[in-house]
């Protein structure tokens, strides 16, 4: 878990969850509503940062968010950038994250039942706050099928981190 002074609160839980966030500039501002989002949710979540819209790089806070996710600091994680895809790459070049960039609500809800992905990327100059909460609330509702050729499928990909 992560530490008790970084955490916030949420009088009314939902979820055993914690849940590890970052973002560049570009993506702060979808990020700060993302945090507000999962507030009104009573998920908790730990901010990795960036903490404002100065110029930044992304691979410095989402490999902070990855490596929690993939640590066990945290269960999952949402990533953003302008883009999505630079931190997406970041993150997925952490040992045991399987991060997704999605858009809409359909790749979000199959990255988790096939999957099995643990971290999310969004693009904040792409997907506006409304859909972005929609793909979070499928992401973070979205069990794994566990069906054997998925499992199988992971195990492969695991297999190349080794």
């Amino acid at each position: 878990m992560c530490g008790l002074s970084d955490l916030h609160h949420i009088k009314e839980r939902r979820y055993c969850e914690m849940i590890a966030l970052a973002s560049d500039h570009g993506g702060f501002d979808l990020k700060e509503a993302v945090k507000k989002h999962l507030e009104e949710r009573g998920i908790e979540y730990k901010d990795f940062g960036t903490y404002d819209k100065n110029s930044c790089d992304y691979p410095d806070f989402g490999k902070a968010a990855a490596e929690a996710v993939a640590f066990g600091e945290c269960e999952k994680g949402i990533v953003i950038c302008t883009t999505g895809i630079g931190i997406s790459i970041v993150a997925n070049k952490v040992k045991g994250v399987r991060c997704a960039l999605c858009s809409e609500v359909t790749t979000a809800r199959l990255t988790r039942e096939h999957n099995d992905a643990n971290v999310l990327a969004m693009g904040g100059g792409f997907v506006g706050e409304l859909l972005a909460f929609e793909i979070v609330d499928t992401f973070l509702d979205t069990e794994f099928s566990g069906l054997e050729k998925h499992s199988r499928r992971i195990s492969k990909i695991s297999q190349i981190e080794e």
